[in-house]
């Protein structure tokens, strides 16, 4: 008999979640069972700001194992990858997209409208953290980490600190809990971040059985939009320290498909704000994505973006889906 694949897997909730989605679904495609295989990583035994913790630091524990062949692959939420890509590691499948933007949970049911002024806001994003403060609605916003739940609690709990947070609407669908959504965001409020709602199945490049077996959970839509968003990120070099967002829809056009991508930098305290799109086939996803980089450059990102505690070519560190 074959034996099992083993899949590495970060603990969380969500990330069990996940990876259980993406184990089902390879089963039900191929007859090949899946085992989960929890790996921690340093972003589970760190309390720090995520913004501060390192690039790929909910990754690099995922990777070793592959490298290590102690796992067959891994799941990763794609917005944690850094866009440099990993030696002999390869992204075999993108599945379908969960929904990209931001969520709003807040106490009362209230829509972010309706937070009177100095509510205070929680999340661990910088990105989010710079578009509400650019948003002008006197909010008081402040820096949370943990999983879902213990975000949520902060608003929902008996011992409730916070007015609301923002997360990810893809780790709360994810894991059954949009009946607490008071509001999901519209992008021209709240741009996601690069690749958010998208997972990245990995493996070893010269595992090719397993690279074409993985190959059945790929949606090439999905990756047209992840391949644009972070090809813009690659290209402006935007360090940890930098809120960096895009977001590309695929729409009909007259002539067939077209990518429709939406970019912005904006400054943590949300003074300065760009925002620019572009749009293409998805054939030239990657090319989209490096020439909206070069417009907001052109504008000014650079200045934004700064280069003190950049990262440096292809090391934008987002944070956990969560």
């Amino acid at each position: 008999m074959t034996a099992p694949l083993r899949l590495g897997t970060r603990g969380s909730t969500l990330a069990m979640a996940q990876s259980g989605q993406v184990a089902a679904a390879l089963t039900e495609a191929t007859g090949r069972e899946v085992e989960l295989v929890e790996v921690v990583t340093a972003g589970d035994r760190s309390s720090a700001p995520v913004h501060r913790l390192g690039v790929g630091v909910f990754v690099s524990a995922l990777r070793d194992a592959l490298t290590a062949r102690t796992i067959d692959l891994a799941v990763h939420s794609y917005k944690d990858l850094p866009t440099a890509a990993a030696p002999g590691l390869h992204v075999a499948a993108v599945p379908p997209r969960q929904d990209p933007r931001d969520a709003l949970v807040a106490k009362g049911g209230r829509t972010l409208a309706e937070l009177p002024p100095g509510a205070v806001v929680g999340t661990g994003a910088l990105r989010r953290i710079a578009q509400l403060h650019a948003l002008g609605l006197q909010l008081e916003v402040t820096p949370i980490r943990g999983n879902i739940d213990t975000r949520l609690a902060r608003v929902l709990g008996p011992d409730a600190d916070l007015d609301a947070v923002v997360l990810a609407r893809a780790g709360l669908a994810r894991i059954g809990r949009t009946d607490v959504i008071t509001e999901t965001l519209d992008p021209m409020l709240m741009l996601p971040a690069p690749a958010q709602g998208a997972l990245a199945v990995e493996c070893r490049a010269d595992d090719t059985d397993l690279v074409e077996l993985l190959a059945v959970l790929d949606h090439a839509p999905s990756r047209a939009a992840v391949i644009a968003e972070r090809a813009l990120l690659a290209t402006l070099e935007a360090g940890c320290s930098a809120p960096v967002a895009a977001y590309a829809e695929l729409a009909e056009g007259d002539a067939g498909d077209e990518i429709y991508l939406r970019g912005a930098v904006i400054s943590p305290d949300g003074t300065r704000d760009l925002r620019l799109s572009r749009t293409g086939t998805p054939a030239d996803a990657a090319e989209i994505g490096k020439a909206l980089a070069a417009e907001l450059l052109e504008l000014g990102a650079d200045s934004i973006l700064g280069h003190e505690g950049n990262a440096g070519p292809g090391t934008q560190q987002f944070g956990s889906t969560e």
